[in-house]
């Protein structure tokens, strides 16, 4: 299976299949998380020095901080899979 990236702005690319989730910033539990990343070593700032828009969960545990709104991201995602599809890989698209 061939290693699909997206572009989540300023150059920088993630690989979709290591996303678990986007969330907003904004929360305490998400500001925990963040500062709990840092502190361990897990955090990973694709912010360029501006604003986090969107906080990505990879499967590894880590943690992306990005400047491009979550819903940026996940139209991103969703374009890069084809027309037809319109939430996560299903079984058969899997298989593929």
């Amino acid at each position: 299976m061939a290693t699909e990236l997206i572009h989540i702005g300023f150059g920088n690319m993630l690989a979709v299949n290591r996303v678990i989730a986007i969330i907003s910033p904004h929360s305490a539990p998400t500001k925990r998380m963040i500062q709990e990343g840092k502190k361990n070593g897990r955090l990973i700032d694709m912010t360029n020095g501006r604003r986090t828009k969107a906080v990505l969960v990879l499967d590894s545990d880590h943690l992306v901080l990005a400047a491009l709104a979550a819903e940026t991201i996940a139209s991103r995602i969703l374009q890069g899979r084809g027309p037809g599809l319109k939430g996560p890989p299903s079984e058969e698209d899997i298989e593929r």
